[in-house]
């Protein structure tokens, strides 16, 4: 068996040591919460009455307390398309646990929002601290102690992540994560792309463009492009958190219905009253989250992982931080080139191997953690493997080479030696950049700076020719103190047009770019924000500032008796509409984007 990569042992082992006592009280939590919490068999009679009144045909199973009953928590919703299939899975699943002798109840909904609808719009400001909302509507949902394990139902951008956050309280649950799959492909990326930089230009009408943004998202699933949704369904798998293999098979197909099958089978078999216990809490550890971080670097995942890593390890009480990324980043090999990365999709991505090629790669090759505990299996090896029906049976199997070299290849001949998720530091603060879809000649980029407070000004400059020049386009007070963190993803076809005619662009923010940031350099996250008194808040318009993604730097080059001498600015005025206002508490407990920011986990720190 290959050694484990020295670098990838020395970060885990240093997170391990950073995060010595706060693992040791939450491991104690999850004790207690199996040994002296509020579980099934100590409610009161009146309690448990209350929970099995409506529950058909399983009330007698449920009101003897002899088997596993399984609460589901559904992010379902039939407007967006990942989401949609879900509404038919909880009858699906509560026939699949009688099978097993075991039953399943909603224990609740989450909301869902989709930053495909809100992106650029109001609306968007409420997508980072929707994953909180989850965690905390996770957290009522099990709080009702009428379970022994868990199966959430999520794929989308902070769903996933709020769903862990939420239920890592109950650690003590086995839970496993079940997700329904992206779309079918529509649409070549490429088109798409050429439609929305023309729409920019005016080229096109409103017409044209959503002809083809409809030739793209057509159906249910997932989009299909690798942004934050797709990339979490990786990190599942990297964790141990789904039945192998199940990330990218389409909703709708018998093997996507096998596979929750055999998920509901599962969980019934981990429970504590087994000799097969294998609690969310102890899957979730250490070595699961360098993992999910290899796996973000290995197929070039979504900097908003950046954020979210962070906040589901402290969750768990385990500490990390954008060093360890780029750490990582450094040593591992990026094996997949996924849109915008590429020119294929995920369905691609899954048809040349997916995940279990990535997996078995990096397992073989001493770049992952081997010895997790899975929801599946002992350790990670069977994620190194395809499902498959067999005679209609589920069965998983071998894929010895990748399908598809344009897309997956092996760790002897990568597309990059690293990741291609850099840390950037300077006197400006920290942030990152992706750079897995830059040209390696933009990723030093010198220029005046343009200040913005507003996305939608940045536009506007775009449209009056403002921006025809080098510059490096400053959009800050869009941390998530000031409004909650949107994605910037709009400024994306505006910025690739200059950048095409020739000019050297790059967008620096205290904001978040999506998932599927492309090929205009992007220094994101700046971290401290604007509000509050980051040094992004010092810049000036015509200020010359240096991004650059081979040292690490990003700094404005200001004479530092003048930068020490500034202030920052006033901050532009609180959100007032679209229910935004009532995400004011949030506002103003965030901690930094390093750290995940969270306000409910913050807080929560500051009483423990």
């Amino acid at each position: 068996m290959t050694d484990l990569h020295p670098v990838i042992a020395k970060v885990t082992e240093r997170i391990v040591q950073r995060s010595a006592a706060s693992r040791l009280k939450y491991l104690d939590l999850i004790e207690r919460g199996r040994d002296a919490g509020t579980n099934r068999d100590q409610l009161s009679c009146g309690n448990l009455a209350h929970g099995f009144a409506a529950s058909g045909e399983d009330k007698a199973v449920i009101r003897t307390g002899r088997a596993m009953n399984i609460g589901i928590v559904t992010s379902y919703n039939n407007m967006l398309s990942a989401h949609q299939p879900y509404g038919r899975y909880p009858e699906q699943i509560k026939i699949a646990a009688r099978e097993v002798g075991a039953t399943a109840q909603v224990a609740g909904g989450v909301p869902a929002m989709c930053d495909g609808v809100t992106q650029g719009q109001a609306g968007m400001d409420l997508s980072l601290f929707s994953r909180d909302t989850i965690a905390l509507s996770t957290a009522v949902s099990l709080s009702h102690a009428m379970f022994e394990g868990t199966l959430l139902l999520g794929i989308c951008d902070k769903i996933v992540p709020g769903l862990l956050i939420g239920a890592l309280r109950f650690g003590h649950l086995p839970t496993i994560l079940i997700p329904a799959g992206p779309m079918p492909s529509g649409l070549a990326n490429k088109e798409k792309v050429r439609i929305r930089q023309l729409y920019a230009e005016g080229k096109v009408g409103r017409d044209e463009l959503l002809e083809s943004e409809s030739a793209s998202y057509h159906g249910a699933g997932t989009c299909t492009f690798y942004g934050t949704a797709n990339s979490n369904q990786m990190m599942m798998e990297m964790m141990g958190l789904h039945m192998p293999g199940s990330a990218f098979v389409n909703p709708g197909t018998k093997l996507r219905s096998e596979l929750t099958r055999a998920a509901t089978h599962r969980i019934a078999s981990i429970g504590w009253d087994g000799d097969d216990y294998r609690p969310l809490g102890h899957c979730v550890d250490e070595k699961a989250i360098v993992n999910a971080i290899i796996g973000l670097m290995a197929t070039g995942g979504s900097t908003n992982h950046a954020i979210h890593v962070p906040a589901i390890a402290r969750a768990a009480g385990i500490h990390v931080d954008w060093t360890d990324f780029a750490e990582i980043s450094d040593v591992v090999p990026l094996l997949a080139r996924v849109y915008p990365n590429g020119s294929g999709d995920v369905n691609h991505f899954h048809a040349a191997g997916g995940m279990a090629y990535i997996i078995r790669e990096l397992l073989d090759n001493g770049l992952l953690h081997r010895d997790v505990m899975t929801v599946a299996r002992e350790d990670l090896t069977d994620y190194g493997k395809e499902p498959v029906l067999e005679d209609e049976a589920l069965q998983w199997r071998d894929v010895p080479a990748s399908r598809d070299e344009a897309m997956l290849r092996p760790v002897a001949n990568p597309f990059s030696a690293d990741g291609g998720m850099k840390l950037l530091a300077g006197n400006l603060g920290r942030c990152v950049m992706k750079v897995s879809a830059v040209d390696p000649a933009l990723w030093t980029i010198e220029a005046p700076a343009a200040i913005f407070h507003d996305q939608d000004d940045v536009l506007r400059a775009f449209k009056d020719g403002e921006l025809e020049r080098d510059v490096v386009v400053v959009v800050r007070f869009q941390g998530p103190k000031a409004n909650g963190m949107p994605e910037l993803h709009k400024l994306t076809p505006a910025l690739g047009v200059l950048q095409d005619r020739g000019f050297k662009v790059a967008l620096l923010t205290d904001g978040r770019m999506s998932g599927a940031s492309g090929k205009v350099p992007a220094a994101i996250h700046m971290s401290p924000e604007a509000l509050g008194g980051g040094p992004i808040g010092k810049l000036r318009d015509g200020d010359l500032v240096r991004v650059c993604a081979q040292t690490g730097a990003v700094d404005a080059l200001v004479d530092a008796a003048t930068w020490e001498a500034r202030d920052i600015p006033p901050a532009p005025p609180p959100p007032y509409d679209t229910g935004r206002e009532l995400f004011a508490l949030f506002r103003h407990h965030s901690d930094l984007a390093e750290q995940g920011a969270s306000p409910i986990l913050a807080a929560m720190e500051s009483e423990i």
